[in-house]
């Protein structure tokens, strides 16, 4: 499986590449960003690093990392991002969408058009996990057809569809 190019009703949805490092870092540069995970904002650098192993893919037999940026289509800027890992017919996804660009539906809208995009592609069964006071993922997560389990990993509750 291969991420290409999508849309959604505001936003596209590109296919990762090194060169969205800089724009990247300033969208991941709020630190309330890792409360909920962990880390620290990146810097372009690392990111570059980052994003250039990612695209290369984990190199094991049926499994993909499939990654995109979102850009909303009426500032032509990147906002976030969003991604999946990819093995035999189950896809784990995940969203991120910088600090100035929340509560305005984002994330929900890429969310929602990752699962389709995913089903389309082949995913049987589609995963997340969030952590357990992170209300605005539970939202997205809902938004995107998922629901939460009671089995809890890493202090995540996996959500599933």
């Amino acid at each position: 499986m291969i991420a290409t190019r999508f849309t959604t009703e505001r936003s596209v949805l590109l296919p990762l590449r090194a060169e969205y490092s800089e724009a990247m870092a300033k969208v991941l540069a709020d630190p309330e960003l890792y409360a909920f995970t962990g880390g620290e904002p990146p810097t372009a650098e690392a990111l570059a690093e980052r994003y250039r192993r990612q695209v290369a893919g984990p190199g094991r037999p049926g499994e993909s990392w499939l990654n995109w940026v979102i850009s909303v289509t009426q500032y032509d800027e990147l906002v976030g991002y969003v991604q999946a890992t990819v093995i035999g017919d189950e896809a784990e996804i995940a969203w991120v969408l910088g600090t100035a660009w929340q509560g305005h539906g984002y994330a929900k809208e890429a969310a929602v058009a990752l699962v389709a995009w995913l089903q389309a592609h082949g995913a049987g069964r589609v995963v997340a996990h969030v952590h357990p006071e992170h209300l605005a993922s539970a939202a997205v997560a809902a938004a995107a057809g998922l629901h939460r389990t009671d089995q809890l990993d890493d202090g995540e509750y996996l959500w599933v569809r």
